[in-house]
């Protein structure tokens, strides 16, 4: 089935897939075989980061699939008479492995750590899943991404988790495109940690209620108070010029439309 038309947003593409359609789609490439693609998954984070370093739009110009991963820009959006859907990576992961990958499928997990994969392994009764302690430093380094490129390369995979943070992610995804790798990759933050039971998710409640964010402030303070305190509310200024640039593109539309020859 054909994904719908993309969605320009806060000068973004999206594909306005929900989680179960993404996973949907995910799966069917990966039977496929179609080469390499990769999932990219924005959120408030990310847009704030791309409007302070807009040269890292491209990371997520070129993945196959652009999902919003925010309850909070899916409402947004919808103020801006706009369709697009939340995906959250941590659904779409849960139902990746919950139904669609088979005991035999290759299974890459970048970052993370052992026991986590070890977990992932035994819980979802998985032969070949292979983990790659991803180095540090991965941003500024071109050598460590390499190695964690390397790893993708000489293990063919069906489906490709990475798990170190973006846009650390997001660059090794598009450098493993580059270097024609094989699979069907997602950028995936912690969603990993969640699936595992390493890190506690947000309750149900929580999430319907937009307030995951608040549950991970909760959990994780020192880690994450700049992220959701400082940085996240800038969201909102981002949004606001969003808003004025498209009304003075109508403007101008409307003017041209109906001005004299």
């Amino acid at each position: 089935m054909p994904s719908p038309p993309r969605l320009s947003f806060l000068d973004l593409d999206f594909d306005p897939l929900d989680a179960f359609m993404a996973a949907q789609a995910m799966a069917d490439r990966a039977r496929r075989g179609d080469g390499f693609a990769y999932v990219a998954t924005p959120n408030v984070d990310h847009m704030v980061r791309l409007e302070q370093q807009p040269e890292l739009r491209t990371l997520y110009e070129d993945a196959w699939l652009t999902l919003c991963d925010s309850r909070i820009l899916e409402v947004f959006a919808r103020i801006s008479k706009l369709a697009l859907p939340c995906a959250p990576g941590a659904d779409i992961v849960e139902m990746l492995f919950l139904g669609h990958i088979r005991p035999d499928d290759v299974v890459l997990v970048i970052g993370g750590s052992q026991s986590q994969a070890d977990r992932l392994r035994t819980d979802f009764g998985l032969k070949n899943l292979r983990w790659f302690d991803a180095p540090h430093g991965l941003r500024t380094n071109a050598a460590a991404r390499a190695a964690c490129v390397n790893f993708i390369r000489n293990n063919p995979a069906h489906y490709i988790f990475l798990a170190v943070g973006s846009p650390q992610q997001e660059m090794i995804a598009r450098e493993a495109r580059e270097a024609s790798c094989t699979g069907v990759a997602i950028c995936c933050g912690a969603a990993l940690e969640f699936l595992s039971g390493e890190t506690r998710r947000a309750p149900e409640w929580m999430r319907q209620a937009r307030l995951e964010w608040l549950h991970r402030l909760a959990s994780e303070p020192g880690r994450l108070w700049r992220r959701y305190i400082v940085d996240g509310p800038r969201i909102f200024g981002i949004w606001r010029r969003w808003q004025a640039a498209q009304r003075r593109s109508s403007a101008r539309s409307a003017a041209m439309v109906t001005s004299p020859h």
